[in-house]
């Protein structure tokens, strides 16, 4: 059975000071650039307090709360992927000596050290748990993440107020978080109730001295989680999910839709799975050295899909069709799940608010052969 314990919100902020003096940098949400977005904090005083997200597709706004919570928004333009694969990732330096070449892995390096994730929601630790499959899970790992993932110390925050976009239920993330944190926090007006889920998790609380949740106070926080659950944004229809979208690869859909998308790559930026990425050569003008730089990359971009002879995706819809499919298709085939958790972002960042619950729900109307392009 999972240790449930009381923390007063008053000493809050000691679990943050435990966190810095253990090491960690640590990086949570607060307020930026309109938004509620992720960096490095000092301390409670730069947690959004007081202010709630209201997403819709195609938009996003910041209002004040009508109570004073840390954590009664959702999630915004930024993810923890940002931190545990970098959007610019310098993997090999060369420089020109007098006398010959040298190398060297700045990446490895220069490494941020041990990082502390505070305020991770359960469809962002599902997209972790996805993405470390992806880096570490198979036969080739990828040193620069699992270097960064290895250190990581996460501090998961149980959603209790739904966005607009958000349809975790619908992918079977959310809103609780169930696994993967170290500690999993509820918010009430004077007190978190602090689940610990791994052995660093419980040492991190050493000498708080924290009496254990009581019953009535488990009962609510489920009370509480059972009717975010219902209030959800969006819905999605997951059932046969991944071949009915192979077998509606015509599906005239695909193009309706093409005819509104930027190809923007705003959805891929967002998204807490999307791991696609390109190398480039940056040489100094001098050409004294050069640098492999890996930047995230998308595959809504037109040259994306370029092999020798062409680009093989050069319509929009090609490419939302690569996109969506990959997202909720082929990647059970690739790693065993979907490649979405349901957190609403590419709806919300989505400039003309293309929703991918509403592109399935056209598609899956149609039956098989209907129609074609």
């Amino acid at each position: 059975m999972i240790e449930t314990l009381e923390l007063p919100k008053a000493r809050f902020g000691d679990l943050i000071r435990r966190l810095k003096d253990r090491g960690y940098t640590v990086i949570g949400p607060t307020l930026g650039d309109g938004a509620i977005i992720y960096d490095e904090i000092g301390g409670v005083e730069d947690l959004p307090r007081g202010w709630i997200d209201e997403q819709d597709a195609g938009r996003y706004h910041l209002a004040r709360s009508d109570r004073d919570y840390f954590f009664d928004f959702v999630v915004g333009p930024h993810s923890w992927k940002r931190y545990l694969f970098p959007p610019r990732l310098t993997l090999l330096r060369v420089t020109r000596t007098e006398s010959d070449l040298r190398c060297e892995q700045p990446a490895l390096q220069t490494a941020p050290g041990p990082m502390a994730f505070l305020g991770v929601r359960a469809c962002e630790l599902a997209a972790i748990d996805i993405q470390d499959a992806v880096f570490i899970g198979g036969p080739f790992v990828e040193q620069h993440y699992k270097l960064r993932r290895d250190q990581a110390f996460l501090v998961a925050v149980n959603c209790l107020r739904p966005g607009g976009t958000c349809f975790c239920v619908s992918m079977k993330t959310g809103p609780r978080a169930e696994k993967g944190f170290d500690l999993a926090l509820t918010e009430f007006d004077d007190v978190f109730m602090v689940e610990v889920g791994t052995p660093a998790g419980r040492a991190m609380l050493d000498g708080f001295d924290l009496a254990a949740a009581s019953t009535a106070r488990r009962d609510e926080a489920e009370t509480l989680l059972a009717a975010a659950a219902r209030r959800m944004g969006r819905q999605l229809d997951t059932s046969d999910l991944p071949q009915l979208l192979l077998d509606r690869l015509e599906h005239p859909r695909w193009k309706e839709v093409a005819e509104r998308c930027l190809s923007c790559t705003n959805c891929t930026m967002v998204c807490p799975t999307c791991f696609c990425s390109d190398v480039e050569e940056v040489d100094d003008l001098r050409l004294e050295s050069s640098e492999r730089v890996r930047v995230w990359d998308s595959c809504f971009s037109q040259a994306f899909s370029y092999v020798h002879g062409g680009t093989k995706r050069p319509n929009i819809h090609d490419r939302y069709r690569q996109w969506l499919t990959h997202k909720l298709a082929t990647w059970h085939q690739q790693f065993g799940t979907s490649g979405c958790v349901g957190c609403g972002r590419c709806i919300t960042w989505c400039p003309p608010g293309i929703d991918i619950t509403e592109e399935v729900a056209a598609i899956r109307g149609t039956p098989v052969g209907e129609t074609t392009l």
